[in-house]
């Protein structure tokens, strides 16, 4: 990755595009160290703490703590992802918006982008209303009409310039803007994570209890540094795999030339999807927590409400099932909008290619839908599993006694986003390198 860095420094336009992400990403972070006026982000800040099992946890990780401080960029990019997920499922329920899709060409995408933006507006509205609603529960706001006026406001701003930002990255920058600002917030938390660990130790050592005590025993540090180490290993193994067709094509006389007759391959990927079918899971299973912002006695021992949101806690069994599901599924859904059978074997066809044992049309694209379907459930069980390994593992932890496994599970989920952006954003290097031909890259 580093070298593939080097390389792309060395190429002008592509450091270009370096610079205005880094640059990007400085705006992202200044912003997200901006406090909204009119609240109190001390007791706010050791509120959130004192959440560490809840969605705010959560929030607060993806947002890469700006959501506990209350910033300018509480919210992050996740209006802007629930108003994909939204838009996206309205375009196969909606035959409006479906033929806007498949038929509009780039007049429809950018119909559609424009949806998703007031889609995204909409979403950040009510939840900074949530928002402010929780902390003027707890009276960590100032009373009034202007303050609210002024926190909703900002907030709503700032996930709405986020968004703007993406868009940039994605245009003028490299990768995939929203992934990489989801990136940077929950890489941004990676120096208080390590001094959590090794305020965890010192307590630990010092013989403190109690249930705000976050004990970590010495000797479980080596064992999440080695698993976190394998768990990476193992997603950069499984985001490089992918099953390879044989394509044969057949030979053709153009003149007094012969063309064809050479052998290729069909890569198919067992994990096309990346990390999308995360974030989107996880954005579904967190809407009953996200409902509970609303309602000031979810927060309140003992109550209906409260204790409707402790099944859905991100370190429950249930939170774990329908999580586990929701990736499953999205895993599906975003396959079949990636890849359509039919399209492919029709090109194939056109092109004078077929698989050797199956006849050009429908029976190659029967074939192919079996093996989509295959590496599909193989790459959903993949994801799956790696999202909720660390809560599993931080659940025992806090069986054993420590406290800090609770923080583990909140965190499991951002390892494998972190990875797969990271994988994504070196692939978008190595393409645009490749198609400058640079020889220090392909030597």
């Amino acid at each position: 990755m580093i070298q593939t860095i080097r390389n792309a420094w060395k190429v002008p336009e592509l450091r270009g595009k370096l610079l205005f992400t880094v640059f990007a990403l400085l705006i992202f972070r200044l912003g997200a160290a901006i406090p909204v006026p009119f609240i109190d982000t001390h007791q706010l800040s050791a509120y959130m703490q004192s959440q560490s099992t809840s969605i705010f946890s959560l929030l607060n990780v993806m947002s890469g703590d700006a959501f506990a401080q209350a910033t300018l960029f509480a919210l992050s990019i996740q209006p802007y992802i629930n108003s994909s997920i939204i838009i996206q499922l309205l375009t196969i329920a909606i035959p409006a918006l479906e033929r806007l899709q498949k038929e509009g060409g780039e007049e429809g995408k950018k119909k559609l982008a424009a949806i998703t933006r007031y889609a995204t507006v909409a979403i950040a509205l009510i939840q900074a209303f949530g928002y402010y609603t929780l902390i003027h529960y707890y009276g960590l706001v100032a009373e009034g009409i202007w303050p609210a006026v002024v926190i909703v406001t900002a907030f709503v701003a700032g996930s709405a310039f986020l968004m703007w930002l993406g868009e940039q990255i994605t245009e003028f920058g490299i990768g995939n803007g929203i992934s990489i600002i989801l990136f940077a917030g929950i890489v941004a938390r990676g120096p208080a994570m390590v001094s959590t660990m090794i305020s965890g130790v010192t307590t630990w050592a010092s013989g403190a209890t109690g249930e705000t005590a976050l004990r970590l025993h010495p000797a479980f540090i080596p064992l999440i540094l080695a698993g976190m180490l394998l768990l990476v290993a193992f997603i950069v193994f499984m985001d490089n795999s992918e099953r390879r067709i044989p394509v044969q094509y057949a030979k053709r006389v153009v003149g007094r030339k012969m063309y064809g007759g050479q052998s290729s391959h069909l890569p198919i990927k067992v994990n096309m999807s990346g990390v999308l079918p995360i974030i989107f899971a996880q954005t579904i299973a967190t809407i009953p927590n996200t409902i509970g912002m609303f309602v000031p006695d979810a927060h309140v021992e003992g109550t209906g409400w409260y204790n409707f949101l402790e099944v859905f806690k991100p370190t429950g069994l249930v939170y774990s099932i329908v999580y586990f599901l929701l990736i499953v599924a999205f895993s599906y859904f975003y396959n079949t909008i990636q890849f359509n059978p039919i399209e492919v074997a029709n090109n194939l066809k056109k092109n004078g290619g077929f698989v050797p044992g199956f006849r050009p049309g429908k029976p190659t694209s029967d074939f192919l839908s079996k093996v989509v379907s295959r590496l599909t459930m193989f790459g959903a069980l993949y994801l799956a599993v790696v999202a909720l390994l660390p809560t599993i593992v931080g659940n025992i932890m806090v069986a054993l006694g420590s406290n800090a496994g609770q923080s583990l599970a909140i965190g499991g989920t951002s390892v494998i986003i972190v990875v797969g952006v990271a994988l994504e954003t070196v692939k978008a290097l190595e393409a645009q390198l490749m198609m400058r031909h640079y020889k220090g890259f392909l030597e």
